[in-house]
């Protein structure tokens, strides 16, 4: 089983920066590619970003590009998603997510596990 816990999330205001962390556990962690998702109230969970296992390739969506960069510290068990030039509309739950396979996905349903989620609020 594998465990994620995120943390790093806060108040800032529309075109400031946060670094998210997700601290990753459980034996089974090593060869997982891993991905960060959002929640806005009311709103259905999106796609912000992902990595594959060693950490040469990712993919984000397209209103993330330019602006955020996901990265992962293997030897920390540890994946980062750097949040650049903030929008209020990126206020959210940010979810950390790994998925038992090295291979890049953007659905919610293809990731086995979940951390708790860290609220990020932009403010206008």
């Amino acid at each position: 089983q594998v465990q994620l816990v995120e943390s790093g999330g806060g108040l800032v205001q529309a075109g400031g920066s946060l670094r998210l962390s997700c601290a990753a556990s459980g034996r089974t962690f090593s060869g997982y590619s891993m991905g960060w998702f959002r929640q806005a109230p009311g709103k259905e969970r999106e796609f912000v970003a992902a990595i594959n296992w060693s950490g040469g390739y990712t993919y984000y969506a397209d209103s993330m590009k330019g602006r955020f960069t996901i990265s992962r510290d293997n030897a920390k068990n540890t994946l980062y998603l750097q949040m650049n030039t903030l929008k209020p509309e990126d206020t959210a739950v940010y979810y950390c997510a790994a998925a038992a396979y090295d291979i890049i996905r953007t659905r919610s349903r293809d990731y086995n596990y979940w951390g708790q989620g860290t609220q990020v609020t932009v403010s206008s």
